[in-house]
């Protein structure tokens, strides 16, 4: 099952556990058992420490299995093969239930071990996904250090009759006590904050306390990163408030054009880039969402949704941008339910089955490719009357005998009953209206800046861009901006890096010309 140089990996990982750990696999005679088994012996066989008990019983779920501590209760179980990106999940379950510490702050364990409500959590994911690792791993230590908490990571597309009659069709997917708890990329501290009640509150208060910044960045993607770490090389007060570390990179499956880079993944890059910021003293305030910004004349305030304010000399915007959406009648009705914005993550559970893709830029493109080896068919809906996907990526598509490209097509409604079964679509050169029947839809039509906060605030561009200048200035001294929420043409990882370089070398030298320092 594992080849010689993971078998390695693993045996070196594994030498960090130092209490022993019991494995219990609930098996049948399916070739997914068998896999299983395979796998789970590989593993065993890396360490002294894990032992594997194998069952025949009438556990719901065959195959799966549990990971504990070896006499006591297993709180942690797989349900299906965590390969792909589960491999990782299943380390460090591994390792967190044999005693090694995670990397977590400390008072962050203490909140999770203080809850006392039994709490019994499902995530549904791909092994496609590279969002749903963050939720198994999140939930997988919460089981591994309170009593009262398990964890069950399901395969969906093991397990299709589960995710069928819970109508699951997006990833990830989170149960809990047997409702829908959220869905998508989840954080452990978003997990916190809704099963802790009393999080928010004491989480505002903390953040009103700090003392103001010299440079507070607004946003923690690849241009909020830069500048954080430009500013915090200078030796100034810095501070990170961001709503998700990392931003849309973070749904990035495959970046090749990084320069000196020749191929990463988003959440790897994502992982650098966090690692990078904290090597300097930079207060990164993450799973924080921004409010408003109130311009002062010696200090800027940025209000939380959560109530909470932070005061800095100088505030740098770097937001980024999220998914565009249709805004046509079903799309908000139906989000998890068929509509979807993520190819690589939801693309498995729609094996089979008739999907569409709307957009034909190269992101609708790659995402019709991808999903034509998946789906029983894809059609491809673009607005104007040709495609604007690169032409290698067209000749592609139009080779793959299961997709349908239609032209001049303006979507107009998006139908169903309790999940999708079609879309209306006008024929923009004729009037005339046509109707599609298919179980997805997967939207790729661009995207938009995430700067509504900023209304009335900063100058706007008609497209809801901050107007800056060649210095990243925006319309208020003192604020500046960077990346893909700005007007600067060409959204790109490597270009919104160097923006938020140049924003925080110009808040640096209006720091320098200015006289009030930080308070």
């Amino acid at each position: 099952m594992l080849d010689a140089n993971i078998k390695t990996q693993l045996k070196a990982y594994l030498e960090r556990v130092t209490q022993p750990i019991e494995i219990v696999a609930s098996l049948d005679d399916s070739p997914k058992s068998k896999e299983m088994l395979e796998l789970l012996h590989d593993v065993v066989e890396q360490s002294t420490h894990i032992t594997l008990v194998e069952r025949r019983d009438d556990d719901e779920r065959k195959p799966s299995f549990s990971v504990g501590p070896r006499g006591g209760e297993a709180r942690v179980r797989f349900a299906g093969l965590p390969m792909g990106h589960e491999f990782t999940s299943l380390i460090l379950a591994l390792l967190q239930a044999g005693g090694y510490p995670p990397k977590v702050e400390a008072d962050v364990i203490e909140q999770i071990k203080a809850l006392d409500v039994e709490l019994n959590f499902e995530t549904y994911i791909s092994l496609s996904c590279h969002n749903c690792p963050d939720v198994v791993q999140a939930l997988n230590l919460m089981a591994v250090l309170n009593p009262k908490i398990r964890h069950t990571m399901v395969d969906g597309a093991l397990f299709q009759k589960e995710v069928e009659e819970r109508q699951i069709m997006a990833v990830p997917t989170v149960f809990l006590n047997g409702e829908e708890f959220d869905q998508g990329r989840l954080e452990l501290g978003q997990i916190l904050a809704k099963v802790d009640t009393g999080a928010a509150a004491r989480d505002a208060k903390k953040l009103s306390e700090k003392s103001a910044f010299d440079v507070l960045v607004v946003g923690g993607g690849p241009a909020g990163a830069a500048a954080a770490i430009y500013a915090a090389r200078k030796g100034i007060r810095t501070g990170v408030v961001a709503e998700r570390f990392g931003g849309q990179v973070m749904d990035t499956l495959a970046i090749e054009n990084f320069i000196s880079v020749k191929y990463t993944e988003g959440p790897k890059l994502v992982a650098s880039l966090e690692e990078h910021v904290k090597e300097y003293e930079v207060d990164v305030m993450n799973l924080q969402r921004v409010a408003g910004v109130v311009p002062g004349e010696n200090l800027h305030e940025v209000k939380m949704e959560n109530g909470a304010s932070l005061k800095a000399r100088t505030v740098i915007v770097a937001t980024g941008a999220r998914w565009r959406e249709m805004n046509v009648p079903g799309e908000k009705e139906f989000r998890g339910k068929g509509v979807a914005y993520c190819p690589h993550c939801d693309g498995p559970l729609f094996k089979g089955k008739r999907v569409a893709v709307i957009g034909g830029g190269n992101s609708g493109v790659e995402a019709a490719i991808d999903l034509a080896g998946i789906v029983a068919h894809v059609t491809l809906l673009e607005f104007a009357d040709e495609l604007r996907a690169d032409a290698v990526l067209q000749k592609k598509l139009y080779s793959l005998p299961n997709v349908t490209v239609i032209k001049s097509a303006q979507t107009t409604e998006v139908t169903g009953g309790e999940k999708v079964d079609g879309l209306m679509y006008k024929d923009r050169t004729s009037d005339t209206m046509h109707r599609i029947d298919l179980e997805g839809i997967f939207v790729q039509i661009g995207l938009l800046p995430n700067t509504d906060f900023l209304k009335g605030t900063v100058v706007l561009s008609r497209f809801g861009e901050v107007v800056v200048d060649a210095k990243g200035q925006t319309s208020v001294s003192g604020i500046f901006a960077a990346g893909d929420c700005t007007t600067v043409p060409y959204k790109q990882i490597i270009i919104a890096m160097g923006e938020g370089a140049k924003a925080s070398l110009s808040a640096f030298d209006h720091l320098i010309r200015s006289t009030s320092p930080a308070a």
